[in-house]
């Protein structure tokens, strides 16, 4: 019997609760929902409410005046630099509101809207408020807002009137409805003189000129035969049927491109006529341009070159036509058709092919900028055939001036050893070559003085071969070291070289050398 009692205690206290809440719930929602801002809609003034820059809250009005700014930046920038047109000191008296707590300010006489603004600070928030002097507070038009509103409208108006390229907007008839100040001065130098302005304007380019798509296309005004204008066409649609059109100048675009197009036409004519052939890449490796000689070196079809193919298939065609050097591995030729693109690539590829038929090519690789490269095939065949030869008439004449019993020694027209032979060397006891071209006649008559009797002989050697213009070949004698006879003589060549001979006579015989120079003899020409 007790349980009973106690069941039914407890669900009558929770049937009781559950009454209670339901009736809370049904009075709460009569209630009307709390305000979600401080300002209602009510309040006529326009006030902000900052806790440092960020917005904290603000009336109606001052919602109307931040949403009409367009200056870029949060809601105190825009403000302060919207404000500052009218007051001035306005971002300097803002500074010092903590310690003064509460400011006044009024614009400058000639604002086109007296305004009056009062900053307050209560408990580290900043209290804004704007009114117009003169003026209480009331419903109706916020001159604020409007005023911010219609200085937007005055900037684009100017903006608009001062560009320098052609605005205007046509109906569904095509006819002109508006027009910007640049498009109706050029419309009315297309009048010409004497002829007063219209309106409509009159059309400076055709419908059919103006692009539907939204993309650009070039046109030209002639406004006469020496005021030629160049324009960028763009069209976008305006309202049911209409259009709104922009010209751009493209005066200095044309001119560029025509710059541009007569220097390549320059180029290609220069490239044409180069004995050079030349071999343009793109950094992906395709064939761009190649000029006339390039066909003629390389013999390559112009039809293969013209589908632009990659430089692996030029160097390939090249080999098949036994234009490459033959390797004797193909796969270590691959490998280096890839490291010469990449040595020419950095700049550093320059290699000469000796091609099976006997030609010759330089091969120089040059990069260029955005990843491009340029080969250039040069036909150095007779170049390297005349050096060839240079080479062997050098050998020839060492190899005939060694055959020969006088030691001989020539020198430059500028004094300097440039040749000797094998008897030199045997007779004053030292070897030259690695310093020839390079040894002054002092240092070479040094090592004779040591090695042969004191005398003038030397002097007289030296004064003949700093003598210019015509000389006499002549011929003297003096004695080595040891006491033999050294028979001397010195002979002009062409040029201005001098060639110096000694010779030891067969019969001479070694005994001690004289200090005297009395057994020198100077004859005449030998």
């Amino acid at each position: 019997m007790d349980l009973f009692i106690a069941i039914a205690i407890v669900l009558t206290a929770l049937l009781t609760a559950m009454a209670a809440l339901s009736f809370h719930a049904a009075v709460e929602s009569r209630r009307p929902p709390p305000p979600t801002r401080i300002f209602s809609d009510d309040d006529p003034g326009t006030v902000f409410l900052f806790d440092g820059e960020r917005l904290v809250d603000s009336s109606p009005r001052a919602r109307a005046l931040l949403s009409s700014l367009q200056l870029g930046g949060g809601p105190w920038p825009q403000l302060v630099r919207h404000l500052s047109r009218l007051f001035p000191e306005l971002e300097a008296q803002l500074a010092t509101l903590g310690e003064r707590g509460a400011l006044c300010l009024v614009s400058a006489p000639d604002a086109a809207t007296p305004t009056v603004l009062r900053a307050e600070d209560r408990g580290g928030l900043i209290r804004l408020e704007l009114t117009e002097a003169g003026r209480e507070r009331g419903r109706g038009t916020d001159p604020f807002t409007l005023h911010a509103l219609m200085e937007e409208i005055a900037e684009m108006r100017q903006l608009v009137a001062e560009m320098p390229g052609l605005a205007w907007r046509t109906d569904a008839r095509g006819e002109i409805t508006w027009c910007n100040g640049a498009y109706m001065a050029a419309a009315t130098a297309l009048l010409g003189d004497g002829n007063a302005p219209s309106w409509p304007p009159l059309r400076l380019f055709d419908a059919a000129a103006l692009p539907a798509d939204g993309s650009h296309q070039r046109a030209r005004l002639v406004i006469s035969p020496r005021d030629i204008r160049w324009y960028d066409l763009m069209a976008g649609p305006d309202g049911p049927g209409g259009q709104l059109c922009f010209a751009t100048p493209a005066d200095a675009l044309v001119r560029a491109e025509t710059t541009l197009r007569e220097f390549m036409q320059t180029l290609t004519k220069t490239f044409a006529q180069l004995p050079i052939g030349l071999a343009i890449f793109d950094h992906h490796r395709k064939l761009q341009l190649f000029n006339p000689a390039m066909l003629d070196l390389t013999g390559l079809a112009p039809d293969f070159l013209m589908l632009k193919p990659s430089l692996i298939s030029v160097l390939d065609a090249l080999r098949d036509r036994r234009m490459l050097p033959e390797p004797k591995d193909y796969h270590v030729w691959r490998r280096e058709l890839v490291n010469m693109e990449r040595a020419a690539s950095e700049g550093l590829y320059q290699e000469t092919w000796n091609l099976p038929d006997g030609q010759v090519f330089r091969v120089t690789g040059q990069p260029h900028p955005d990843g491009a490269l340029a080969l250039m095939f040069e036909d150095v065949s007779s170049e390297i055939l005349r050096t060839r030869r240079y080479r062997a008439d050098l050998e020839l004449g060492q190899s005939v001036i060694d055959s020969m019993e006088e030691a001989v020694a020539v020198f430059s027209p500028e004094g300097h050893l440039v040749m000797t032979n094998r008897a030199y060397g045997l007779l004053w006891g030292h070897d030259p070559a690695e310093g020839i071209g390079a040894v002054p006649f002092r240092r070479v008559a040094a090592q004779w003085r040591s090695m042969t009797a004191p005398g003038p002989l030397w002097h007289q050697v030296e004064d003949f071969l700093s003598t210019f213009g015509d000389r006499q070949g002549w011929a003297a004698s003096t004695r080595l070291a040891d006491g033999r006879e050294l028979i001397c003589r010195f002979v002009p060549l062409a040029g201005g070289a001098t060639l110096s001979a000694f010779r030891i006579p067969s019969n001479a015989i070694a005994k001690p050398a004289r200090k005297s120079a009395g057994g020198q003899q100077r004859a005449g020409n030998p």
